[in-house]
């Protein structure tokens, strides 16, 4: 397998939940690889500052910052005609937004379970029906959904969002059946744990301690997830569909005993 199979500049991207985190680091490795990339949040401020970093860098890709809430059917097609407009054809999306908090499922009012599902379920919705049907006029493109461990493993206190990402990987595999038709490649990412500014603030973990020399660990870094979102993005993956990729480190295995992982 060559270098080339792993090649995805020249391509247009849109990063939903791309101001912090994940979703920041993806756009920093695709402008890193060649991709204009459409930087977006809820805050103008946030990715704007994302973008101008981008383009104050040496990156040969370039980054657009437009503000968009991805529970605003209005806005996702004016992102993607400005998309469109700015940068050329949709190549590339990535769903990445999403949103929780913890609480017992006793205490969820209904506000917050809708809240919560249209963010991280619905939105993908959204984003995937406008902009994918512009791939398929377009012949294709290369869809990857930000799922979450939670759909496996259930997540105690965070049904909610256990709940709609496990909706999420339902909506993965069977719109990646419905979709190969029109040559789209659609793919989802499952993270375990990943040294984020919110696992910081929730747990005090910074990437700085994280060893990635070591395979024997639990938490990894969002450029690591950004190296699946290169690789499903790329023609090395042509023949994955409809899958989501568990990306956790040593798996999360109950009631056994084995060595003690950082």
């Amino acid at each position: 397998m060559t270098d080339s199979m792993f090649e995805i500049s020249g391509d247009t991207a849109i990063v939903t939940g791309s101001s912090t985190g994940i979703g920041r680091a993806i756009v920093e490795r695709f402008t890193a690889t060649g991709v204009d990339v459409v930087v977006s949040s809820r805050d103008q401020e946030r990715v704007d500052a994302v973008a101008s970093a981008i383009n104050d860098s040496n990156r040969p890709g370039k980054a657009l910052p437009i503000e968009c809430d991805i529970r605003d059917w209005e806005a996702i097609e004016t992102l993607a005609e400005a998309t469109e407009t700015e940068l050329g054809q949709i190549d590339i999306l990535v769903n990445n937004a999403g949103a929780s908090f913890e609480a017992p499922f006793e205490e969820l009012s209904q506000n917050a379970w809708k809240t919560i599902v249209d963010i991280n379920l619905n939105g993908t919705f959204n984003f995937s029906r406008i902009v994918g049907e512009k791939m398929i006029e377009n012949d294709g493109g290369h869809i990857i959904n930000v799922s979450s461990v939670a759909a496996r493993d259930g997540a105690p206190m965070m049904t909610h969002y256990a709940a709609a990402k496990s909706g999420l990987n339902s909506l993965t595999r069977t719109l990646g059946y419905e979709w190969a038709k029109y040559d789209i490649n659609l793919n989802g990412i499952m993270p375990g744990l990943v040294a984020t500014e919110g696992l910081e603030s929730q747990r005090g973990i910074s990437a700085s301690d994280i060893d990635t020399d070591t395979v024997n660990r639990q938490i990894g870094l969002p450029e690591e997830i950004a190296s699946v979102a290169q690789f499903l993005t790329s023609p090395a993956a042509n023949y994955i569909q409809g899958e989501t990729i568990v990306v956790e480190g040593v798996p999360r295995i109950p009631h056994t005993e084995h060595h003690d992982v950082e």
